[in-house]
């Protein structure tokens, strides 16, 4: 019977662990998402890919194999854009009449960005952990070649997917590659002429397409380098799972069940100990049976030796069952076996999505930073124009007592004819005529006069 492998390609991200990204995967054709975000968003993101996929973290890089790039991830991608994008970049700033319009470093300007991804990672698996649990490592050392394989086939079926670095995992439970690479259109209308289009190029469909092809290319690698004619499980919908809480509850009613069949592993040995010494009872038992006087081929047994040989019947049948019992204890540590490599395999990916979570806070502090510098500014421009609005009623108020003092108290015709002057004329409102005019008037604005009659007509009450 041909042997059957599970396969996987998926863009990689954080963001499809959402329950609201699972349900998509449910309903899409190929069973994955494709939301705007799913990608490597900026710089600080891809030196984290850089430093998981290389193992700069913690210097395992023994079993680790870059096929495509080099040992600098992130200058791989920088170099990536200089060599597509930096002539549609010159071309773009030429047509540019404003100097803040022109585009200095498109890596930083799309990286500082929150409209577009900064590159996109694409996780690539033949065969799961039940797969490749057993296998040692010159077996998964054939990997590499099919993995270069499906380099070559992606960059075919995709050709608007630009591959900036491919680097294969031996070190974790199955092996997998993971390709960082940039999705461009051309032909741009709007902006410069060739730009990342992580949407354009890898929509439901297309990815429906290119997770079929790269599944029929994968197997027939698989099999020219291992010289097998393995087939592939049938597809399945949405992404890998985390492990549950139901999960892990098993996990430790599962280590309940295995002391217990410990103690049951025991009891076997010991009733295989009895079973021993009955046996060697009865053997000298049979041994010294007589044959009947009347029948040289009969024998004469006794009640007692009867009983002695249902006694041992029952005490096979006993041990039979014991032996069964240490036979499920077996499959339980196998399972028990089972868990303990996902979670190890789990532990390593939430370690992961832990260093781009934390990327994202400090994203998002900076964002509000940038924010509060902006709500700042029109909050000082106001502070500063409360101040001038001061000034310029302070200089109100002493004119207008200027012109009440000199009018009213020393009868000065001059400024009475300047007075009327500036009424005339509009410079002087009703307000500041009266108020020039009328001594008993106090200097107050229509604004604080009318204030001042409305807080008066709240504190009316009648009897």
């Amino acid at each position: 019977m041909n042997e059957e492998l599970a396969y996987s390609i998926h863009l990689g991200s954080d963001k499809n662990k959402t329950a609201k990204a699972k349900e998509i995967a449910k309903n899409n054709p190929s069973g994955e998402t494709s939301f705007s975000n799913n990608g490597i968003q900026n710089a600080k993101q891809l030196s984290k890919v850089n430093k998981h996929n290389l193992r700069d973290y913690d210097n395992k890089k023994d079993e680790i194999y870059v096929v495509y790039g080099t040992d600098n991830l992130y200058k791989d991608v920088q170099n990536l854009y200089i060599q597509e994008f930096e002539e549609s970049r010159l071309e773009y700033n030429k047509k540019q009449t404003r100097a803040n319009r022109k585009i200095q470093d498109y890596f930083k300007h799309i990286s500082e960005s929150t409209l577009w991804d900064l590159a996109c990672e694409f996780i690539i698996e033949l065969g799961d952990l039940e797969f490749w649990n057993d296998k040692d490592m010159n077996y998964r050392m054939k990997m590499i070649d099919v993995y270069k394989e499906q380099v070559s086939d992606l960059t075919r079926i995709v050709p608007d997917f630009k591959v900036a670095n491919a680097v294969i995992h031996l070190d974790e439970t199955s092996p997998h590659m993971h390709i960082v690479g940039l999705p461009i259109s051309d032909n741009n209308k709007r902006g410069m002429k060739k730009q990342v289009a992580k949407s354009k190029i890898f929509t439901k469909e297309s990815l429906k397409r290119i997770q079929d092809e790269m599944r029929a290319c994968c197997i027939k690698s698989y099999n020219k380098h291992y010289e097998k004619t393995a087939l592939l499980k049938q597809k399945k919908k949405g992404r890998n799972q985390d492990i549950s809480v139901s999960d892990m509850n098993g996990y430790r009613e599962m280590k309940k069940q295995t002391e217990k069949k410990e103690q049951k592993l025991v009891d076997a040995n010991n009733k295989t100990k009895k079973i021993d010494n009955a046996s060697n009872d009865i053997n000298e038992m049979l041994t010294n049976l007589k044959p009947t006087k009347l029948n040289k081929n009969n024998m004469i047994i006794s009640n007692e030796d009867v009983q002695k040989i249902k006694k041992f019947t029952e005490d096979i049948k006993d041990t039979t069952k014991s032996v069964r019992d240490v036979n499920d204890l077996n499959m339980a540590i196998k399972d028990f076996e089972h868990v303990a490599f996902k979670v190890s395999e789990e532990n390593r990916s939430l370690r992961y999505q832990l260093e781009l979570k934390d990327d994202e806070i400090d994203n998002l502090k900076g964002e509000l930073s940038t924010k509060d510098k902006i709500i700042g500014k029109p909050r000082d421009e106001k502070d500063k124009l409360k101040a001038e609005v001061g000034k310029f009623k302070s200089f109100w108020r002493r004119l207008m007592k200027h012109f009440q003092e000199k009018i009213g108290f020393d009868k000065d015709e001059h400024y009475k004819y300047v007075s009327d002057d500036l009424y005339k004329n509009g410079i002087f409102d009703n307000n500041d005529n009266q108020i020039a005019n009328d001594i008993t008037r106090k200097v107050k604005t229509i604004e604080e006069i009318g204030k001042k009659t409305t807080n008066t007509r709240k504190n009316d009450f009648k009897l």
